[in-house]
């Protein structure tokens, strides 16, 4: 597969895995379970026509923007400030939702704050909101084959925008590593194990809480795919969102199966859903995702034109 069909299935992954979640963002696991979703819908939690994404893909979208005029901290925060302010990368042109770290952050760079000390600290900074959109560094890390400790620091860099705890920088840093193993070529199962392998060797190096990196352990030290779904909780909460996506990923046999399973999981759905649906475009690419689901995504000629700048830079 090129690295082209992995940016746009990355791309359209991200935004049909969102937008299949966003009409039924915070319905319960037991609700799905009787009505469960098999295709994009619309209007429901959140009022949006079928096809609509949210911060999620929007934000996501900033960053890529951001990495393809030349990556600053300060011009980054300038486009989640845009986002915030006029709308930009929104599928209508206003945001309808907006987490309340991130929306807390961005207050704090429009009063001037340093993009490196804007981000929540604390238990308010413990949600998915960086982890939902930073996955486009792996690319970036693929091509330019950066090394390892400047990987951390630029995941950390990206994240603290917005979220500068240690357990969605954490977070992050785990699905950017998935990520760019996927690039690689590497099988998803194989991908996983590498992951667990090389951070479980070097995250103990660095100095990091043990209580925190304990907080990790279902991730890193066991295999997170083989836990029943009993055992999988898809909430706002960064550890959350990372065990579900994973799990829906690696048991699941195509695009489609992996995301509807996220979406039928609940609570968070739009932040699952798009979670997983990033890694599986990145690994099935974008011929795998359905017709129907990308014909009715909102502005999909812009996001394919987003996905060719972004592979032009590569």
């Amino acid at each position: 597969m090129t690295l082209r069909e992995r940016v746009h299935g990355y791309l359209l992954g991200l935004a049909c895995g969102d937008a299949l979640g966003v009409p039924v963002d915070y319905a319960s696991r037991s609700f799905l379970r009787k009505q469960p979703i098999r295709g994009m819908t619309g209007y429901g939690s959140h009022h949006q026509p079928p096809g609509t994404w949210s911060d999620d893909s929007s934000l996501s979208f900033q960053l890529v923007e951001s990495l393809i005029e030349g990556y600053t901290p300060e011009g980054l925060a300038r486009r989640l400030i845009a986002w915030y302010q006029r709308g930009e990368w929104t599928p209508g042109g206003q945001i309808y939702d907006v987490g309340l770290s991130t929306r807390y952050a961005i207050d704090r760079l429009e009063r001037g704050i340093s993009p490196q000390q804007a981000g929540a600290q604390g238990p308010i900074s413990a949600g998915n909101g960086s982890l939902m959109r930073v996955l486009p560094l792996a690319f970036v890390f693929f091509s330019e084959k950066t090394a390892l400790p400047a990987r951390y620091a630029r995941v950390q860099e990206v994240s603290c925008l917005t979220h500068r705890s240690l357990r969605p920088v954490l977070a992050c840093f785990l699905w950017v590593e998935m990520g760019l193993e996927l690039l690689h070529g590497t099988e998803k199962h194989a991908a996983y194990a590498r992951v667990q392998q090389h951070l479980r060797a070097w995250l103990p190096t660095q100095g990091l809480p043990a209580d925190e990196l304990e907080l990790f352990s279902r991730v890193l030290e066991n295999n997170v795919a083989a836990l029943p779904e009993t055992e999988i909780f898809s909430s706002a909460y960064c550890i959350h969102s990372l065990e579900a996506a994973l799990w829906c990923f690696l048991n699941a046999e195509s695009f489609s199966e992996a995301v509807l399973s996220s979406i039928n999981l609940g609570d968070d759905t739009e932040t699952t859903g798009s979670l997983t649906g990033s890694l599986a475009g990145i690994y099935e690419g974008s011929r795998a995702i359905p017709a129907e689901w990308t014909q009715v995504l909102a502005r999909r000629a812009d996001i394919d034109q987003l996905a060719d700048r972004f592979f032009a830079i590569l």
